[in-house]
């Protein structure tokens, strides 16, 4: 019941989705007002053979804090889906509804991988050539964060690269203001001089310190931030996206050549709004729970929420948690050693 579009998104993100993947093995458990929903459900036939409907009463607000609902959201469509998934009946959950609140209630209820200090919000953004992608993490979660908290963000994130992203041993990189040894605050210092230290016992590529640059340039397939950072960057780079769409569209708009060539270039222009479109990644996960929880964006439309759907799917099908697991294990002497420093 959440976002700024509703249940009218959802809903026909869930018809996109079934139409395009017609071999996809996926049945929706959708939580709402009833009436409202089976409204809808009569829209979309194909969505009503493959969902079932549960009518939660209360509605979690946009504007609503986290201190305020946590002790009474258990009637609410959002915490209702959340313990569907800690229950085993749903895979994930799915909303783009208030991401405070999202976060507080998946993290009470499906807690904590062990291992993890923290969850982060993770997702995949446009980097370099082709199809090339960047993973980042956090995008705001956590607004501050001590070196073990990045440390497990690095475990998270090349974990997610290698189980989603198909890239064995990515590189990986900590978000700083320069990519010399020297540069940043006493966090980030320290975690790079721990990370350089153990280069080869880590389960990725570490390459020291990267800067907003390289994200876009794909000199680095993980990068490693504070949730504050993160979200400035997510914000700008979709952000950019719209502007470079608006410019393109403005200056085409002024020139009779610039409209014939935009004929011949047809195909070069579809790659590149597929490129940078935002709601080509829509979703994001909320990384390092035992459950999987997927944020998409407020103001998803049924495209966005179709890719979010996309996108829990991968996860669902994924040995994601486990992998996480096994990665933290590996490398619990190195974080020990960490926390341990850093305590001093």
């Amino acid at each position: 019941m959440g976002g700024d579009r509703g249940p009218v998104a959802v809903f026909g993100g869930m018809n996109q989705f079934l139409y395009q993947n017609t071999d996809a093995d996926v049945f929706f458990r959708v939580f709402g007002d009833e009436k409202k929903l089976r409204k809808l459900a009569g829209k979309y036939p194909r969505v009503a053979r493959n969902c079932e409907i549960i009518h939660a009463p209360g509605a979690i607000r946009a504007t609503d804090k986290v201190r305020d609902v946590i002790r009474h959201a258990q009637d609410t469509s959002m915490y209702m889906a959340i313990k569907d998934v800690r229950e085993g009946r749903s895979g994930v959950v799915i909303s783009a509804g208030n991401t405070g609140v999202l976060m507080a209630l998946s993290k009470l209820a499906l807690k904590t991988i062990d291992g993890i200090s923290r969850p982060a919000i993770t997702t995949m953004l446009p980097s370099g050539g082709g199809d090339s992608r960047v993973v980042m993490l956090d995008l705001g979660a956590n607004v501050q964060c001590d070196a073990e908290n990045l440390f497990d963000f690095a475990i998270l994130g090349s974990v997610y690269a290698e189980e989603i992203g198909k890239m064995p041993r990515p590189k990986l990189g900590v978000l700083n203001i320069g990519e010399e040894d020297t540069k940043g605050n006493e966090t980030l210092r320290h975690l790079n001089q721990v990370l350089m230290a153990n280069k080869d016992a880590l389960p990725y590529e570490y390459i020291g310190f990267v800067e907003g640059t390289d994200i876009s340039a794909g000199n680095v397939q993980v990068v490693v931030t504070d949730g504050f950072t993160g979200n400035i960057v997510l914000k700008t780079v979709e952000g950019t996206a719209r502007l470079i769409k608006r410019v393109v569209v403005e200056n085409f708009k002024k020139s009779v050549l610039a409209i014939i060539g935009a004929f011949f270039l047809v195909h070069v222009f579809k790659r590149l709004k597929h490129k940078i479109d935002p709601r080509s990644y829509a979703g994001a996960t909320f990384l390092g729970l035992k459950g999987f929880s997927v944020k998409t964006h407020g103001n998803s439309d049924a495209l966005a929420f179709a890719n979010s759907i996309r996108y829990a799917y991968s996860l669902s099908n994924a040995n994601l948690n486990d992998a996480i697991a096994a990665s933290a294990l590996s490398v619990a002497s190195i974080r020990d050693k960490l926390k341990e420093e850093q305590s001093v």
